[in-house]
């Protein structure tokens, strides 16, 4: 299976745009992608007109700032894939996946998120997956985020803040996946400022060195001008093992 796996540091710290902006530069480069998000909550905040896709920064006269995750990344990559191949679960309040699962009357089954990922990888050139909230959220009582990840298998870009706190949260995070065995290619910080401030310009170079990983940033996105997302090859390339 070729692509990646896109978390975070914890929710509203950029997994969507940063997995969205992946797809959309491998799609330019004529790549097939498939898109996938194991489960998507919050949607009743979205029926109701509620804020989404913050990070992306000015979407409050485009129709695109009130859309699903999942949608968000199909519109990204280019793909005709359908909700379910796409988000085998889909749920209205925005709480952990076990717990919205739990109130829905169901239980997430992991070995049906295996097999669907696996289904739409082998019919595209690369997958891009897009976690829910970290590593360590819970699918079930007994299975988290960062066991999908280990099953599935791909390489691993975390996004995180620039802003103060992030050193902790980020480094956590790495610690957390490579005590999994998970292959961490990246982390980025979005959204970066045009002039990042000297907390941001260390928090940057902190993370790189300590983390001794290799540290990207993804400037606001206007989501209504895909022309203007980087296409740059390390961002293209973030899925290479």
């Amino acid at each position: 299976m070729s692509g990646v796996f896109v978390t975070g540091t914890g929710t509203e710290v950029g997994k969507t745009v940063v997995a969205a902006a992946i797809a959309h530069a491998l799609a330019e480069e004529g790549r097939r992608v498939a898109v996938f998000k194991p489960v998507v909550t919050g949607l009743d905040e979205l029926a109701a007109g509620g804020p989404k896709n913050s990070t992306a920064g000015d979407l409050s006269a485009h129709p695109r700032s009130n859309v699903g995750d999942h949608q968000l990344l199909r519109w990204a990559a280019g793909s005709e894939q359908g909700d379910d191949e796409i988000a085998p679960y889909r749920y209205g309040p925005p709480m952990s996946p076990h717990l919205a699962a739990e109130l829905a009357g169901e239980r997430i089954e992991p070995e049906r998120l295996i097999a669907a990922a696996r289904r739409v990888a082998a019919e595209h050139d690369v997958l891009v997956c897009e976690g829910v909230g970290g590593l360590l959220v819970p699918l079930t009582a007994g299975y988290l985020v960062r066991d999908l990840a280990a099953e599935l298998g791909l390489p691993t870009v975390v996004a995180a803040s620039p802003g103060l706190g992030t050193i902790n949260h980020t480094l956590l995070t790495l610690e957390a996946a490579r005590a999994a065995g998970l292959g961490v290619n990246a982390v980025v910080l979005t959204p970066w400022p045009a002039r990042p401030t000297a907390i941001e310009e260390s928090n940057r170079e902190t993370i790189a060195a300590l983390g001794e990983v290799r540290v990207e940033t993804l400037p606001h996105l206007d989501l209504a001008e895909p022309g203007t997302w980087p296409g740059w090859g390390d961002l293209s390339a973030l899925h290479r093992g």
